[in-house]
């Protein structure tokens, strides 16, 4: 059983800035705690990116300052994709990778993404290993053995040749016009140049960051305004990146959303390999799932999270798994959730099957889902509530195999969230609030 942890979520630590361990004088103790923890595996170098929120500066300095005082050298790369940082840890032979991103949430959240050498999250033993090491007193090592600083200058376009060069489509993609959103994030001086120097016309959009407009109205989390571009330009499809690039949503020439669960089922389907088998969510959509069944590929959910896609994918040693919300991994081109990459497959497929976007999908049919999230003095003993059970029962036996229910404790909120796909969209909506109402009386 894994011990529980203090201060690591399921990706890193994040919180607002100001609050927790996002405040200067810990992040700074924390670059101490993993220097301490790296040296006494025998490691010295380590990497630090980060996104383009303001507060960046800040606690890109912090951690430099723990690092050195536990006496690691430091490479900075400034603005850089969190898959970029993943792939130039391991390019200039680091020992850690560190991301300094919040991801898609506002500018004033911040966090801590840790990377191995080999570009992968790091072990829950050596995040419990830091943590240990938060809780003793800092001290410094001695002058001689203290660690030093540098920038790295190139960073920017050696990620650029790493990302066209995962491009397998059998032309260029010269004729194609594609609007980009970089989500004011880490992407705004990299997507543009990859897909332009590919040999597409780019509309670009998103690529203005002031430090505090990150996601704002924007990206991967709100693609209206891109879908509005998309239709304006009469683009043949839109790509929306998150604020550190780790996510994806693409939007067709008709403006329509083509999600994680989309791409996923683009990649499974058009692979130059044989697919035995993908990995999705709890989330993911039934519709997908049935859509892949029917081409013979198996079909696994994970719990939410790209690094519980990630160990689901190890086990079964296959290569692709996403989360609708955008985190598309594959694990044939590299070892994270990569934006850029996830794209670039896509388009690589469309080349050479002379399809668009749309036709890609066509022969998915999208169940409509209802998500519900029920505020609750106790969000406890969801799974063992025997009137909920009853009641699940009676929803799926109504829904059949052409629906599925799903009702989990939130893990940060006193919340329950409720939800209800199935092919009929007006019955998913009565059958929820049912099932809120349920939910409602229970745990209120």
């Amino acid at each position: 059983m894994n011990k529980e942890k203090k201060y690591f979520g399921t990706d890193g630590i994040r919180n607002r800035v100001g609050q927790g361990m996002i405040k200067p004088d810990q992040i700074l103790k924390l670059g101490w705690a993993t220097g301490k923890v790296m040296r006494a595996r025998g490691e010295t170098k380590v990497m630090i990116g980060k996104d383009t929120r303001i507060s960046g500066y800040m606690f890109e300095s912090a951690l430099e300052a723990g690092f050195i005082a536990a006496g690691i050298d430091v490479m900075l790369l400034g603005p850089m994709p969190t898959p970029a940082v993943a792939y130039l840890t391991q390019t200039f032979h680091a020992d850690a990778g560190i991301v300094i991103s919040a991801s898609h949430n506002p500018h004033y959240d911040n966090g801590i993404k840790f990377f191995s050498s080999t570009g992968k999250k790091i072990s829950d033993d050596i995040e419990h290993a830091v943590e240990l090491a938060f809780e003793e007193e800092m001290d410094v090592v001695l002058s001689e053995n203290l660690g030093k600083a540098k920038r790295i200058e190139d960073a920017a376009g050696r990620y650029i040749e790493f990302c066209k060069s995962t491009y397998t489509g059998r032309v260029k993609l010269d004729g194609y016009k594609i609007a980009i959103d970089c989500s004011h994030g880490a992407t705004y001086h990299i997507a543009p140049h990859v897909f332009t120097e590919l040999g597409a016309q780019v509309v670009t959009m998103g690529v203005q960051p002031n430090g505090i407009n990150i996601n704002q109205h924007c990206g991967a989390t709100d693609v209206k305004a891109l879908q509005a571009l998309v239709l304006s330009e009469k683009a043949h499809l839109g790509i929306a990146f998150d604020g550190d690039g780790d996510r994806v949503i693409m939007i067709d020439s008709l403006g329509n959303v083509v999600d994680g669960d989309l791409i996923l089922y683009i990649l499974a389907t058009h692979s130059s390999s044989p697919v035995e088998g993908v990995v999705g969510t709890v989330m993911s959509n039934l519709g997908v799932e049935l859509a892949l069944n029917k081409k013979g590929i198996a079909f696994v959910r994970s719990a939410v999270g790209d690094r519980y896609v990630m160990e689901k994918l190890v086990e079964n040693n296959w290569c692709y798994g996403a989360e609708a919300s955008g985190h598309v991994l594959c694990l044939n081109k590299t070892t994270t959730g990569d934006g850029i990459v996830a794209a670039l497959q896509v388009l690589s497929a469309m080349v050479d099957k002379q399809k668009s976007l749309m036709e890609m999908t066509a022969e998915v049919e999208v169940y409509p889902q209802v998500l519900k999230n029920v505020r609750v003095l106790n969000n406890h003993g969801v799974s063992d509530n025997v009137v909920l059970k009853q009641a699940i029962i009676e929803v799926e036996s109504e829904l059949l195999d052409r629906g599925r229910v799903l009702i989990r404790a939130s893990g940060t909120e006193p919340l329950i969230r409720v939800m209800v796909e199935g092919a009929d969209k007006e019955q998913v909506e009565k059958v929820a609030e049912r099932l809120v109402s349920v939910v409602t009386s229970e745990f209120s």
